[in-house]
């Protein structure tokens, strides 16, 4: 039997290695604490805590800004500014102009020029956004006293900037809810800074436009626009969101694109499901509806 002066052979005095090892178990991923470690966080199942933060991030950060009440302003990313638009169309002229036997720079010509006549929306996108801001604040109208009926985007380009450009112009603040593309969506540069959040989580960005929103209106625009149209149709329709106004900007592009008469004759919708949404033509026009209906201060 070995003696115990003997097991002291396999005692270790290396500093230099317990020195190392103490290191690795300081600098471990086990070690980390569970909210600092990003490997972690990031397996999948970990999902439902990554859903509780993008909750509960923007719902803490909005609520410490003391925003109470929002407008909601959709429409497409893909609708510039008249001079941005022109420019576009005229890249796309001179494209086929290099192969004018292209049928596909051709079609990129028709959808320029037609982009180039939405160019319109933009501007009252912005003008619209400006008189929510100017006029539908409680308080002196200053930025710091921007808490009610704020303009809230999807804080991209297009119809997005348009509004956040608008409660910019008024000097005031406006949220921007952006979301995490395999194309990066880069935020516009007219959003309150510290009123911007990025989601990773559609359904999540969802629940905070709704969350705190007094009205809608919808530009034209593309999928994301027809999808968050009838999500908020669909709350109105059942009761979940009250009687907030929900306003079609641009009632001859909207009457084009989606025939309700036609559901409502085919019976899928009923005949006064129609009345959950307005048309309006003008930024005054939709500014009026939110004001009437949606308990704005005068």
């Amino acid at each position: 039997m070995p003696s115990a002066s003997s097991d002291s052979s396999f005692l270790s005095d290396d500093q230099d290695l317990i020195a190392q090892n103490l290191n690795q178990i300081i600098h471990s991923d086990t070690y980390k604490l569970a909210h600092h470690d990003l490997d972690l966080l990031n397996r999948s199942s970990m999902r439902g805590v990554r859903m509780l933060l993008e909750i509960s991030k923007p719902d803490l950060r909005l609520e410490e800004a003391g925003i109470t009440s929002t407008i909601i302003v959709f429409g497409g990313a893909r609708v510039q500014e008249r001079s941005a638009a022109e420019a576009c169309l005229a890249q796309s002229v001179d494209a086929l102009n290099a192969d004018p036997s292209s049928p596909l720079l051709e079609r990129k010509v028709d959808q320029a020029r037609r982009l180039v006549e939405l160019s319109d929306f933009y501007d009252s996108a912005r003008e619209f956004a400006f008189l929510a801001s100017r006029y539908g604040q409680q308080g002196d109208g200053s930025a710091s006293c921007c808490s009610t009926h704020v303009i809230v985007t999807g804080g991209g380009p297009g119809i997005m900037e348009a509004a956040n450009r608008g409660a910019f112009d008024a000097g005031c603040r406006s949220v921007g809810f952006n979301i995490d593309l395999p194309n990066e969506q880069y935020p516009n540069p007219y959003i309150t800074p510290d009123l911007c959040f990025k989601f990773n989580y559609f359904s999540l960005r969802k629940f905070h436009f709704v969350m705190r929103s007094v009205g809608a209106v919808l530009f034209p625009g593309g999928f994301g626009t027809l999808d968050e149209l009838f999500e908020v149709l669909t709350l109105r329709q059942v009761g979940a969101k009250g009687t907030m106004p929900i306003i079609l900007f641009g009632s001859d592009y909207w009457s084009r694109l989606i025939d309700f008469d036609f559901m409502a004759d085919s019976g899928l919708i009923d005949d006064k499901d129609q009345q959950l949404f307005q048309f309006a033509d003008t930024a005054d026009q939709a500014w009026r509806i939110i004001r009437d209906q949606a308990q704005v201060p005068s």
